[in-house]
């Protein structure tokens, strides 16, 4: 039995997501850096966050800047600061990787579920040399 299926290899990286205080002065500060285009800022009141996603080629800088103190991102803020919060890995069937990943004994945290871009699902960061991972099926991949 092979354990890698065409719908189970990662792809390239998609995005890195940063958790910010202030969207608005990260935004500004990331497109002027980077040269950007204006981008819209995405609110989310079921995940508690604001989120902005500048293009940089083909991966994205995804900004996350919490509504409220209870959420994920409100709680790592509190807990860390500011600073890279996630990577997120591009992939055929977030279901089956999700699957196969948990197999080798990596817990999923969150998901697989809708996510502001896409089908996404989590892994926890202890069993990943303290990096969370995400993989994501964003919706144009389909």
């Amino acid at each position: 039995m092979t354990l890698f299926t065409p719908n189970t290899k990662v792809g390239a990286l998609n995005h890195v997501g940063i958790a910010v205080l202030s969207i608005e002065e990260s935004l500004q500060q990331y497109q002027a850096l980077f040269d950007s285009p204006e981008t819209r800022i995405i609110e989310s009141a079921q995940h508690g966050l604001r989120a902005a996603f500048i293009e940089q080629g083909e991966t994205h800088i995804e900004l996350l800047q919490a509504m409220r103190d209870d959420t994920v991102i409100g709680k790592f803020i509190a807990s860390r600061g500011e600073g890279i919060h996630h990577m997120a890995f591009t992939v055929a069937d977030v279901d089956a990787k999700a699957e196969q990943i948990s197999s080798f004994g990596v817990p999923i945290i969150d998901g697989p579920r809708e996510g502001l871009r896409g089908r996404v699902a989590f892994f926890s960061p202890s069993a990943t040399h303290g990096v969370l991972i995400e993989l994501i099926r964003p919706p144009e991949a389909e």
